[in-house]
């Protein structure tokens, strides 16, 4: 939803415009911020942070266990089905995101982030009893995650809550790492029929989240306008005010041409994201034969690491995009993420361990992480706690592709997840503020709901293509094809590039030739 506070950095976009308004408006924008009215804005910025943040945690939280915790609680689910299960919560977010925003633009900010939340605490109190019914665990899984996606429709217009959105994405994994080690079993609350394990116990910590941010959202959020001045401006928290002031004219000086150009680079950096996180835990199973709980312990290690990075480029992103230009930057992150995909491309000889279809409790001996990766280091010496049972490992016979295509080495896959891990944060910040300094001085709802809708399409077509292609065809065809589309986005940029700038001074440039 619309950002209802500001930053200094960005307070001058997704405000309402300096450009008209009587004399009235005139001495209402002359009164200074106090400090009283400073203080109450940043706290609730933080809220806002701190929701986008949430938001996105309960996006990836489990989307490195969401394969191994299907196949254990519905055995006809097969590969090509993960993609639907993941694409669901962003189907839920797709539909959300244009309502909210819409509700945003004309009630106060905290009933849509009040409602969305709560929606959000209630499906993940679902996800964590979809193993109870006895058939069609698939089904409820699905419509679990589908109303978790409707519930986390956040939009915002600020450059620093969607660093928090991508820092969410990324860290996600890594606070289902820590659960992991409660084990597959976990412990029963039989009064309850509740199953805490390393499946649902993410769940059940994000809806606490949930809980926690609803009860700030309460006591501290309050909604404040002011211009790049720290003048006040109104506020639609206030029953019976007027949104007026607008330039009538604003709208229609906006570069649409721009506005659809970041929109689809927005939703190629969110589907190349979305194909990456989908397909790593299957990856990773296939390739190195790991079991689920290594699959998810391992990648939630990995990608802890890459989390930690991505905090850091965070930091300099912004202070980097003052001396080169989003646009620049946007480039140089593009070209990052499309050099990971080309990583990791199969390029060697020796073929993945195959899982006999036959073999019911083992495939063929396993090729340890040391040979794999050579000697950079082993992850076999890890000793996770065990269950007690043993699990088919390896790459299903029933994927065609496993007996000719190479196996991706582990030094290949990390060395692409740091890459990705850099390109992506780099692409997600500086599209949010080119788009925010392209809508200029108007209310932004809308235009960030549909922008949230781009990304949330991306996440649903991306789960579903990769699981379909990696399954039916092999790695080899999915990263191709993924860096054909990263190909044809530098493209894209390299044609729109003049276009993509503040609206302040394309408005400019306007007013200069018509004088």
């Amino acid at each position: 939803m619309a950002a209802a506070v500001s930053s200094p950095e960005v307070s001058a976009e997704g405000q309402e415009p300096l450009l008209s308004g009587g004399e009235a408006e005139e001495e209402s924008r002359d009164v200074v911020e106090t400090q009283e009215h400073y203080k109450s804005r940043w706290r609730s910025i933080w809220i806002m942070y701190l929701t986008m943040f949430l938001s996105s945690v309960g996006f990836s939280i489990v989307i490195m266990s969401v394969w191994p915790y299907l196949q254990k609680i519905d055995p006809t689910a097969d590969a090509s089905f993960l993609g639907w299960i993941i694409a669901s919560y962003s189907i839920g977010q797709m539909v959300a995101s244009p309502l909210f925003g819409l509700w945003s633009n004309y009630r106060p900010r905290r009933e849509p982030l009040v409602v969305s939340t709560t929606i959000s605490v209630a499906a993940n109190c679902l996800y964590a009893y979809v193993h109870l019914p006895h058939s069609h665990n698939k089904y409820y899984m699905l419509t679990a995650r589908a109303l978790v996606g409707f519930g986390a429709e956040r939009t915002s217009a600020m450059a620093n809550t969607s660093a928090c959105q991508a820092v969410g994405f990324i860290l996600g994994p890594v606070f289902q790492t820590c659960f992991t080690l409660i084990g597959e079993e976990g412990i029963t609350w039989k009064l309850i029929h509740l199953q805490l394990n390393m499946y649902t116990a993410p769940v059940l910590f994000g809806a606490l989240l949930g809980v926690i941010n609803i009860v700030l959202i309460f006591a501290i959020f309050r909604e404040h306008r002011v211009d790049d001045m720290g003048r006040q401006c109104k506020s639609i928290n206030s029953e019976g005010e007027e949104s007026g002031g607008l330039d009538q004219d604003a709208e229609g000086n906006v570069d649409h041409v721009a506005v659809v150009a970041i929109n689809f680079l927005f939703f190629v950096i969110l589907f190349v994201f979305a194909v990456f996180e989908t397909i790593a835990t299957p990856l990773t199973m296939d390739m190195y034969s790991w079991t689920r709980k290594e699959a998810v312990f391992y990648n939630g290690i990995i990608l802890s690491v890459v989390g930690i990075e991505s905090v850091i480029v965070f930091m300099v992103v912004k202070m980097l995009s003052k001396k080169t230009g989003e646009r620049a930057i946007l480039h140089g992150g593009l070209l990052i993420v499309l050099v990971g995909f080309f990583i990791l491309l199969p390029w060697g000889k020796k073929l993945p361990n195959i899982q006999w279809q036959e073999i019911k409790n083992n495939s063929i001996p396993r090729t340890t992480s040391t040979e794999m990766l050579m000697p950079f280091w082993s992850l076999e010496a890890l000793q996770l706690p065990s269950n007690h049972t043993v699990e088919p490992v390896g790459c299903p016979i029933t994927q065609s592709w496993c007996l000719n295509t190479p196996m991706i080495y582990l030094a290949q896959y990390i060395s692409s997840d740091i890459l990705i891990g850099l390109g992506y944060p780099v692409c997600n910040v500086m599209s949010y503020t080119l788009y925010s300094k392209i809508l200029g001085p108007k209310p932004q709802g809308v235009y960030m709901g549909w922008l949230t809708a781009s990304g949330s399409g991306a996440r649903i077509l991306g789960p579903v293509f990769v699981s379909q292609i990696y399954t039916h065809l092999g790695p080899r065809w999915a990263f191709s094809l993924i860096c054909g589309v990263v190909v044809v986005s530098l493209l894209l940029l390299e044609i729109v590039y003049n276009r993509l700038i503040a609206f302040s001074v394309r408005y400019g440039r306007m007013q200069e030739e018509n004088c």
